[in-house]
Order: C-alpha cells, then sequence, then structure tokens
C-alpha cells in the first residue's frame, strides 16, 4: 500500500473516511500514542491514516468502530469505496449501460466537529456520476451492495421494533427501547481507568463540574464528572504540543494526560479517571510544555 496521495484528485469517499475515522478516534478521546498503545498500528501509521495520507486497513477501521461504540456498517461501506478510489479500480471502471436503478441511502449523520452532514457514499458517486449496477460487477462491487443493503435490513428492523403493534382486541402495545449497556466501573473500580472505554463519558451520563479553567497560556481546562460511575477526570483544549495536565481525588496517585501531537491540539485530550465520591478533594493541575510555572486549580476555581 503506497504512502502518497490518493491516485486521483476527487477522492470523495477516501476524504470522508478519514474524516470518520477521525471523528472516532475524539470521541474516544485517545492521544495518537495511546492508540498506538492499544492497537496493532503505530502513531505514525494513525497519523496517515486520520489525516487521508494512507488509507487505513480494514482491520483498523474496525478496531476503531469498536473502541468508539459506533456500529460498523457505515464506515465499512465507506472504506469498500475508499479501496476502490484509492486502488484505482474505481476510476477504470467500465460505463454501465444498463438501466438506472435505485440508490440506497442513508440519513445524515452529523460531521465531525464542523456542522455538515456526512452522508454514506451512493454507489453512483463514487463511478463518477454513474449509477446502476452493471458497473459493480465483481466480488468488491458486490460487497458494497450487500453492506447497503444490510444497513437498510437494519434500519427496518429498528423501525419494527419501535412502531406500534396493534393486536387483535385493538390495543397498542409498544416494544421498550433498548437501554445503554451499564458502564463498566465504579469509584474506585474507575481510576486509572479510561472514561470513554469505561462508558462513563456518555453524554448522558457526564456533566462539567464548573465552568471552563482558562490558563496563563490560554489553554482550556475541565473537570467532568459522572455520577453513575462515581468518577471523575479532567481534560484540556486550546492546549500546545507538550502541554501536560494531572488529576487527583486527595491522597492518591495523580492521573496524567500529555498534548503530544498536532492532532491533540485541536482535539479534547482527557485523562485516565479517578475517584469522584468525595468531589471537594479533585484537584487538576497543568504545566506548560517546555517548562513553566505549574498551576493547580479545584472545582469552580
Amino acid at each position: 500500500m503506497k504512502d502518497t496521495a490518493p491516485p486521483t484528485a476527487a477522492a470523495p469517499a477516501c476524504n470522508r473516511l478519514a474524516a470518520g475515522l477521525r471523528e472516532l478516534r475524539a470521541r474516544t478521546g485517545l492521544s495518537m500514542a495511546a492508540l498506538a498503545e492499544r492497537t496493532a498500528y503505530s502513531k505514525s501509521s494513525w497519523e496517515r491514516y486520520l489525516n487521508g495520507k494512507q488509507l487505513a486497513p480494514r482491520q483498523a477501521v474496525e478496531v476503531l468502530c469498536a473502541m468508539a461504540g459506533e456500529p460498523p456498517g457505515r464506515l465499512m461501506a465507506l472504506w469498500e469505496l475508499a479501496d476502490g478510489e484509492w486502488s484505482g479500480r474505481a476510476d477504470s471502471a467500465p460505463v454501465p449501460v444498463a438501466a438506472a436503478a435505485p440508490t440506497v441511502a442513508r440519513p445524515d449523520d452529523g460531521g465531525p466537529g464542523d456542522g455538515r452532514s456526512v452522508r454514506s457514499a451512493e454507489p453512483g458517486q463514487a463511478r463518477r456520476g454513474h449509477s446502476g449496477l452493471s458497473g459493480w460487477a465483481g466480488p468488491r462491487g458486490w460487497a458494497v451492495v450487500a453492506a447497503a443493503v444490510c444497513v437498510v435490513a437494519v434500519t427496518a428492523a429498528v423501525w419494527v421494533a419501535v412502531l406500534p403493534n396493534t393486536g387483535s382486541n385493538g390495543s397498542t402495545a409498544r416494544v421498550p427501547s433498548t437501554a445503554p449497556p451499564p458502564p463498566g466501573c465504579r469509584g474506585q473500580g474507575c481510576v486509572g481507568k479510561d472514561p470513554g472505554l469505561m462508558g462513563c463519558g456518555m453524554p448522558s451520563r457526564v456533566r462539567a463540574l464548573g465552568p471552563p479553567l482558562r490558563t496563563s497560556t490560554g489553554a482550556r481546562l475541565e473537570f467532568r464528572y459522572s455520577a453513575a460511575c462515581a468518577a471523575a477526570w479532567a481534560r484540556i483544549w486550546h492546549s500546545h504540543i507538550g502541554n501536560v495536565i494531572e488529576v487527583s481525588s486527595g491522597g492518591g496517585r495523580w492521573r496524567r494526560a500529555e498534548v503530544t501531537d498536532t492532532y491533540d491540539t485541536q482535539e479534547y485530550v482527557f485523562t485516565p479517571m479517578v475517584d469522584g465520591t468525595d468531589r471537594t478533594k479533585l484537584r487538576v493541575c497543568f504545566e506548560p510544555g517546555g517548562g513553566g510555572t505549574r498551576e493547580c486549580f479545584a472545582p469552580g476555581g
């Protein structure tokens, strides 16, 4: 696999795949170094995958989806399209001559932080505007079609589950929605663990303790707290390479996170968790890269 840019300037699927991977990586809260530690791929490899300089292996996409709690169907279908663009097979595909077949579209998914919508690329979009199935003959093309059909089937199943069922007596019964999985730890059991991987960082389970804190360098800090996990952690943004934050709940070991690369400066960087049972003992400290004065804060301070 080449390490250079994709063979064509117009590579929408490759660009969307890279953007989707960046979104998942931000959702995990892991730095590039931490991502490398938890997977079979190096930090430099992840950097190339996320900035679109190299097509991520299929297995890397599956692993990142699993770590972020993302169903893999959409990104795997997008990976098939990106693989065709990268290898040049998409550009060399014959122009279909059959009558155009209807395409299957998914609802818009939120884009990675810029408010734009990301849609799974339709078959015609990866074939320079051509539609129909005759240009999709071959194993890889049919794999993408099969993935799209699976997405429709799953969506239909969800609607069947949530739509009212009317019995013979005219009464309406609803199937209860599936609740999110319980968090993976609580209190002392969360100490040193990743809030995203433990399910403590889910939007419905986390809140900020006080307003954002501003450091002398302009970096922002924030205490995060999950009542469901009885755990707390800290995060930093508007940061610079070399910045370090540490969080403690009093008397225990400080939990540390470092801004290690350009990607980290553009995202939130999270510390591991500490026991949040007594929130009055929480402290977060900031150290600028290259040396400087250590600054420490309490919640709301």
